[in-house]
């Protein structure tokens, strides 16, 4: 092959995992929307250096734009060959691309092919990679077959993921990679959510590394999760799967969710704030009670008559209405919430998940 070669994503998937870097040279903001898994970013031009070049090419004309762009794409290039570059062999492999591999991605390519690594430039650029991604949402998961951890709020489900894949099975934690517990009150402080097209990337990442001849565990989430919305399809997989039915005491359920709402614990005002969301459904005289409760530290009380009086009837509702197999799941019970109950039940799933 000859370098600096222009591939399309079509080709360059099949070998994503062995390129040395990929390299996305778009601007700060461009790449925390989103980019490629595993890129790092190496703008040719950051954000207010693209802005001012943008605005030569509205209100001067092209040549001045390229002119100006030209010497900012150098001088940055050459910073991130003298920073980031130096230290590696010649048969380093990087992976470039911009946002429509083009002129950004063109030049970094050159100039590392030039110096003799052996640079590939993704023909179409991220556009052609994200067209990649909504292709292949659209039919990869139905490629495997799902175990559905159903359960009340609480019990124990997101945790038993998270232990499930340290004994080495196959998960989707559709809540991790949404950074959101998925519920009124799952905002995870200080952690913001990805953006739609971030999520995206990431829950094809995760399916692009399954097994299909392996079973693949799942939470049973609703259409969003915070404020990023599940694909289609791969809510179409999940409710029709099997359904594994898990089940907590109201005691150990309680306890489980002042451990991961600790955060709400020490702040009832913040709790509160939340809480009134749910006014339209539960009235003011019953929010302001549950108001008081937190505000004097009976947090345990408020928990318990949230779990009775809104989350349980909630899903009971919603479960089996949406999951087609769950009248048939196996039924599942947690003993306790130290982590070897969560490891006994998760070794015993996989041991005899079909």
């Amino acid at each position: 092959m000859k370098y600096p070669a222009l591939l399309p994503f079509a080709e360059i998937e099949a070998q994503l995992d062995s390129f040395d870097a990929i390299i996305d040279v778009r601007s700060p903001a461009e790449f925390a929307e989103d980019h490629i898994p595993g890129a790092i970013n190496c703008p040719v031009l950051d954000d207010d250096e693209r802005k001012h070049v943008g605005t030569l090419y509205k209100q001067v004309n092209a040549f001045e734009a390229k002119k100006v762009g030209a010497a900012l794409v150098a001088r940055n290039i050459g910073a991130h060959i003298e920073s980031r570059f130096l230290q590696h062999g010649k048969d380093w492999k990087p992976l470039v691309y911009c946002w429509r591999g083009g002129n950004r991605s063109g030049a970094m390519t050159h100039i590392l092919a030039r110096i003799g690594w052996p640079a590939v430039q993704l023909d179409g650029g991220y556009k052609e990679y994200r067209r990649h991604v909504n292709t292949a949402l659209a039919t990869l998961p139905a490629a495997f077959r799902y175990q559905v951890v159903c359960g009340t709020t609480g019990s124990g489900k997101s945790r038993l993921l998270q232990t499930l894949q340290a004994e080495g099975a196959q998960v989707l934690d559709l809540e991790q990679l949404a950074a959101h517990r998925g519920s009124l009150l799952g905002h995870l402080p200080s952690v913001p959510q990805p953006s739609q097209k971030k999520f995206e990337s990431s829950l094809w990442h995760a399916l692009r590394g399954f097994d299909p001849a392996r079973p693949v565990f799942i939470e049973s989430e609703s259409k969003k999760v915070g404020n990023v919305r599940v694909p289609e399809a791969l809510m179409e997989a999940m409710r029709g799967s099997q359904c594994i039915s898990l089940s907590l005491s109201l005691h150990d359920r309680v306890a489980l969710l002042m451990e991961d709402y600790e955060h709400f614990v020490a702040d009832p005002a913040a709790l509160n704030a939340r809480l009134d969301c749910l006014i339209p459904l539960h009235g003011r005289a019953t929010i302001e009670r549950w108001h008081a409760l937190a505000l004097s530290g009976q947090t345990a009380m408020l928990v318990e008559e949230l779990l009775r009086d809104h989350y349980d009837p909630a899903y009971t509702r919603s479960i089996e209405r949406n999951f087609a197999h769950y009248a048939q799941a196996r039924q599942v019970a947690l003993n306790g919430i130290d982590a070897g109950c969560f490891q006994r039940v998760a070794q015993a799933l996989i041991a005899t998940s079909p």
